[in-house]
């Protein structure tokens, strides 16, 4: 089993069930969705286009999946997380606006936002002791021969290679897009998203998900909200 600290905002937001009927589904009631086609895609090509983020559940990284590190159990990895919300206050992204990373599309941060760097650099820290080490074939799924010197470091270090200052927020659409369908793509997502493209993103949870076995969707297993010890809500 594999967790993982994430941002999503909670179940009956109007961003995530946008993002779960995009995706096919939602990982909050781990159930297939039924969504439009968009004829200028194809609904095998949709939903091959989209397979790797609906596995995962929509969400922005904050920790990266990890083991248990060895001596530590979910009951530690639970309190963790419940101070770990509680510490921290809700805020606002500006703005959110459609992006392309590479080869994938995104929602992603218009300009640097000071508290969800320090959101992403806690998150970071406060559960590094709960990460098992990372085997050989994990670190070879990074194609670590890629990245640069910091990135493979902060691997190593941390486990991923895309913390603190190499960090980028971003809410996975897609996987990777041939680059004679970056166009329709970018069309579609234009489209299914314009409600939220250039406006403000409320950070007010963070989410828990788990990955049962490895190759198996990601579910929430906990929503907090930020600020106060609220009771925890088990998805």
């Amino acid at each position: 089993m594999r967790y993982a600290i994430y941002f999503a905002p909670p179940a009956d937001d109007r961003l995530t069930q946008t993002a779960a009927r995009w995706l096919g589904r939602d990982a909050f009631v781990d159930g297939a969705l039924s969504w439009p086609e968009v004829p200028a895609l194809g609904r095998e090509n949709q939903m091959a286009l989209t397979a790797d983020p609906r596995r995962y559940g929509f969400h922005g990284t904050l920790k990266a999946p990890f083991e248990l590190a060895e001596g530590k159990g979910e009951a530690d990895l639970l309190a963790a997380f419940d101070e770990f919300a509680a510490e921290i206050e809700p805020f606002d992204v500006p703005r959110i606006v459609l992006h392309q990373i590479g080869p994938f599309f995104a929602l992603v941060a218009a300009e640097d936002c000071q508290p969800l760097q320090n959101l992403a650099e806690q998150a970071v820290r406060r559960f590094e002791p709960f990460r098992a080490p990372l085997s050989d074939a994990d670190v070879g799924r990074r194609n670590p021969e890629k990245l640069t010197l910091r990135q493979r470091e902060y691997l190593t270090t941390w486990g991923y290679p895309y913390v603190f200052e190499e960090f980028q927020f971003h809410l996975t659409l897609t996987g990777p897009v041939p680059t004679e369908t970056e166009g329709v793509m970018r069309e579609t997502l234009t489209a299914a998203f314009e409600e939220f493209i250039g406006k403000p993103l409320d950070v007010s949870t963070v989410a828990l998900f788990v990955e049962p076995h490895r190759g198996a969707p990601f579910t929430v297993h906990s929503l907090l909200p930020l600020g106060g010890a609220s009771q925890r809500k088990i998805a």
